[in-house]
């Protein structure tokens, strides 16, 4: 394990150091993700300036789920897109070679290698809003420490979902636009599940889930979800981590080197 951290710390690092040659990228990024929270503060605030309340979901409680869906758009920017979107131009360009041939897990490698710090300021205004309603909903850190289990369950569930994505790339190249598609649904995890129509909701739960992403982590936060919820939330990411892993396995038998 220590080898592997001292790999991650290494690639990190020099991803990071590389990224910084052009530093106003970061202050372009950071008043994009403003933008971008503020434009999406303003969609939910639409909903309740007339009085109106999702069922059992306050101005605040709502808030808590923009903040979760803002900070996991920060991760997927910072870790999850840089490296899984680049396992298509690996494939495509023989590449993916190089880093099959290397002594520790490919399925690591590929995760691991890329961090773009671009995505930080969306992690940081996440983190922001989630302090700031939970602050105004008078919870505790006790809270806070419970919200963080089904957080990385749903870090673990996105992760699996965007490599099962990538790992198609061995047998149809261009994948761009399904992982548009999924950064589409995703997109509904800015609210309550309980802000779309029933067959949504399923949808959302049991073929995209976008209700583990989100609205999950706000009723741990809250203190409001039942136990099959959290364990529900926990097995998934098991099942979907596994699965990749395994598929990820699998595609590798009909992957045609370069050199082939």
């Amino acid at each position: 394990m220590m080898q592997y951290f001292k790999i991650v710390q290494l690639f990190w690092t020099t991803s990071i150091a590389a990224e910084l040659e052009y530093r106003l990228n970061f202050a372009i990024a950071t008043l994009t993700s403003l933008g971008n929270l503020v434009g999406g503060i303003f969609g939910l605030f639409l909903f309740y300036r007339t009085g109106y309340t999702f069922d059992g979901w306050s101005w605040e409680k709502a808030l808590l789920v923009m903040g979760f869906f803002t900070l996991l758009q920060g991760i997927s920017n910072a870790f999850l897109a840089p490296n899984l979107n680049r396992i298509v131009n690996q494939v495509e360009e023989g590449t993916l070679d190089f880093v099959l041939l290397k002594p520790i897990s490919s399925q690591f490698w590929l995760s691991t290698r890329m961090m773009s710090p671009w995505g930080l300021p969306d992690v940081a205004l996440g983190f922001g809003v989630i302090l700031y309603a939970g602050n105004r909903l008078n919870l505790g850190l006790s809270d806070f420490i419970f919200g963080l289990f089904p957080l990385f369950f749903g870090i673990v569930i996105l992760y699996s979902l965007w490599f099962l994505l990538g790992t198609t790339s061995v047998w149809f190249v261009k994948i761009y636009n399904i992982t548009e598609v999924l950064r589409a649904f995703l997109d509904a995890g800015r609210y309550p599940i309980i802000a779309y129509p029933v067959a949504y909701r399923v949808f959302f739960t049991f073929v995209i889930p976008v209700t583990f992403l989100t609205t999950v982590p706000a009723q741990a936060l809250l203190g409001e979800i039942k136990m099959v919820g959290l364990l529900g939330s926990l097995v998934l990411a098991i099942a979907l981590l596994i699965f990749s892993h395994a598929f990820w396995k699998f595609a590798l038998r009909y992957y045609t080197s370069a050199s082939s």
